[in-house]
């Protein structure tokens, strides 16, 4: 199990102890590894998020990164490795892979310097989304109403620069946050496992499912990006009625991103687009929502490690 979120992880790590299952934590916060080390597991499970740099742990990804790959070097079976971790880590790569196989997503402008993208700024119009390339937690978000908004952001905080150096201009997708939400989906070996609504008061961009993050009771979270006081925490309800298309193109997505494990979202616009505008990676399951389905996502996920690691004997 490879991870860095203090907290994420502990209902996964606590179903595998439940069910027996013997394995290892590397925690990406600090670590180390060398080219003689024996081969650590029969199966990795990458579970880094690209959010670390929030927590102060920025040196996290580069190494998560290098590590996956010496693993997979090393003949190891990595379940979201490289080639996940790297769609992941650039929005910039997701929307060219959308646009080329017709999945609407937002338009994206990726950039290093304002002045390039005076120039072409245009292409998406205002108002826009600034966001990072790097992205995770909804957090260093902005809509912006002109390309001067922009700057004057940056010059107030040129720290927003971090962690990769790469910032991106997205289309604004107006559409009704509180009444019809947002969709995300949670595909746990190409297949669906469930679906549920997100509301949000449309004060925040942070809908992480993450109960830590985002409590049920409505209790502040442990989250690095903490809601401010004036936004209503979001709500997450289970959404049965998926649209069949909607979930054979999160299948799609998973396939492009070569995703084992990935939460997808998606929104119905107010001019009634469907615009599949988030891919995670790192899926955070929300318990209450399986067990409205009848079932422990968690023992799901821990099913689904197991019958992989079948196919590694």
């Amino acid at each position: 199990m490879i991870y860095e979120h203090p907290e994420w992880q502990k209902p996964l790590f606590n179903a595998l102890e439940r069910r027996g299952v013997s394995f290892g934590a590397y925690d990406l916060k600090q670590g180390v590894f060398g080219d003689q080390d024996p081969i650590p597991a029969r199966l990795a499970f990458n579970q880094a998020s690209p959010s670390a740099y929030l927590r102060g742990n920025t040196r996290a990804v580069p190494l998560g990164l290098a590590y996956i790959e010496a693993l997979e070097a090393s003949g190891v079976p990595v379940l979201n490795g490289s080639r996940a971790f790297r769609f992941e880590l650039s929005k910039a790569v997701q929307s060219r892979v959308m646009a080329r196989e017709g999945i609407d997503y937002p338009r994206t402008l990726a950039f290093n310097s304002v002045e390039a993208l005076r120039a072409r700024a245009s292409e998406i119009g205002f108002p826009a989304i600034f966001k990072p390339n790097q992205g995770g937690s909804g957090a260093r978000m902005f809509k912006v109403e002109s390309i001067d908004e922009v700057e004057e952001i940056l010059a107030a905080d040129p720290g927003l620069w971090a962690p990769d150096y790469v910032l991106l201009l997205q289309e604004y997708l107006p559409h009704d946050s509180q009444n019809d939400g947002v969709v995300r989906m949670e595909f746990l070996g190409g297949e669906l496992l469930y679906a549920m609504k997100v509301y949000s008061s449309g004060g925040t961009f942070n809908l992480c499912p993450s109960e830590v993050c985002n409590p049920g009771d409505g209790e502040q979270g442990a989250c690095a990006l903490p809601q401010t006081p004036a936004a209503a925490p979001p709500r997450f309800e289970p959404f049965a009625q998926v649209p069949p298309e909607a979930v054979e193109i999160g299948k799609r997505i998973c396939q492009l991103g070569g995703l084992d494990v990935a939460g997808i979202e998606y929104l119905e616009t107010d001019d009634g687009r469907r615009v599949f505008y988030d891919i995670n990676a790192n899926s955070n399951l929300r318990g209450p929502i399986g067990e409205a389905f009848g079932f422990d996502p968690f023992e799901r996920v821990v099913d689904f490690l197991l019958s992989r690691l079948e196919t590694t004997r």
